[in-house]
């Protein structure tokens, strides 16, 4: 999951789509269980916010039942006008019958307040009140709520129906109104050689940046004997990967040491699409996001006789046997190209031409850094 926004504002990962689908059954079996064997429900969901909700619901109610939908209307923006007005009512008889209404969120009370008004009259055998979500902290009436699937604090949220000014509802999770991402940070990518840290080095000084390389994140967490350290030491001892949790442990480590950072530049990490992933979850919860992946791209010719040139001084064996180069540039486009079209899928992604001098190359990707 990662931070949305939608239209002035950003909503930040709150409840995910598993734990939803989990409340969901929890109250459609708790619902079940309370009736008489061989009652017919009559469920009436409230729309809009609801369908999402009482499609699933009545998929996981275990019995015959009937469907029906009333449509209500008391938000505007971000807060509850409370002036609710009846836009569509119910046609089926109800007399003798047992209701029960499902609601998408109660927090005022207000839509309950009408809901029960107009079901007054109705002759019903009972009404009851099944809501996936409440807020108890602004609920202002003295009215029964029989089902909660989960109370929240009084923040606005969107996702999974739930809308801010009519978008937002066909996300499968909930995310919860956040601040303005305050952080600039981006992903710097490229192939051996391509001179991804010789440019950070620039960019952290031009933009007062803290670079995050996974190289020497892991040479200061092997080399001191943290737990960490000495986890990952052992998977490299015994010829396997660093496993994604380990390495993203470390990387969220890090950025906690500088909470108060301008933005971060990460090199080396991450090298998957699951670690992408990982990486977006962590920074949407902080309330942040990655701007963009910048990528200097540099024909794979000029690279190897670039990387065989180094080689003369460096003292790197894998950068003076070019099947060896020509085999981390295999390695690089099988397994982390493909982070390319993740962050292409977010409009996120920026390809540099990685060819000149260092300054001209600089001035390419601070070109784009500042449209960030």
């Amino acid at each position: 999951m990662k931070l949305i926004k939608l239209q002035d504002l950003y909503f930040k990962p709150f409840i995910s789509e598993k734990e939803i689908k989990a409340t969901v059954k929890y109250l459609a079996a708790t619902v079940k269980a309370d009736l008489p064997k061989d009652e017919i429900p009559i469920f009436v969901g409230i729309l809009n916010g609801c369908f999402l909700f009482a499609a699933d619901f009545i998929r996981e109610f275990k019995g015959n039942c009937e469907v029906s939908f009333v449509k209500l209307a008391s938000y505007q923006g971000t807060s509850s006008t409370e002036k609710v007005k009846q836009l569509v009512g119910i046609n089926e008889d109800l007399t003798n019958r047992t209701v029960i209404i499902l609601e998408d969120i109660i927090d005022t009370g207000a839509t309950l307040q009408e809901i029960y008004d107009i079901f007054r009259d109705k002759n019903v055998k009972q009404l009851k009140v099944a809501t996936l979500f409440f807020k108890p902290d602004v609920f202002r009436k003295e009215l029964p709520i029989d089902y909660i699937g989960k109370s929240i604090a009084d923040k606005f949220i969107v996702g999974y129906g739930l809308d801010y000014n009519g978008l937002g509802r066909n996300y499968p999770s909930i995310y919860q109104l956040s601040t303005t991402p305050k952080m600039k940070n981006i992903v710097l990518f490229g192939p051996p050689g391509a001179g991804k840290g010789t440019q950070a080095e620039f960019l952290k000084n031009m933009y007062n940046l803290v670079h995050i390389s996974t190289g020497d994140v892991f040479r200061f967490n092997i080399k001191n004997a943290t737990e960490l350290g000495i986890l990952a030491k052992k998977y490299m001892d015994e010829g396997d990967l660093v496993p994604d949790e380990v390495t993203i442990k470390m990387l969220k480590a890090e950025v906690e040491k500088n909470k108060d950072a301008n933005g971060f530049i990460f090199d080396g990490f991450p090298r998957t699409e699951s670690q992408a992933k990982a990486l977006d979850t962590f920074l949407a919860e902080k309330g942040e996001q990655i701007n963009g992946m910048i990528a200097l791209e540099v024909p794979e010719d000029a690279l190897v006789t670039r990387l065989l040139e180094r080689g003369k001084t460096s003292g790197r064996t894998d950068d003076t046997d070019e099947a060896k180069i020509r085999n981390r540039f295999n390695e690089y486009n099988t397994k982390t190209a493909i982070l390319k079209d993740y962050f292409d899928a977010q409009d996120k992604y920026y390809g540099i031409n990685g060819v000149g001098s260092i300054e001209e190359i600089t001035q390419r990707i601070a070109n784009v850094f500042d449209t960030l």
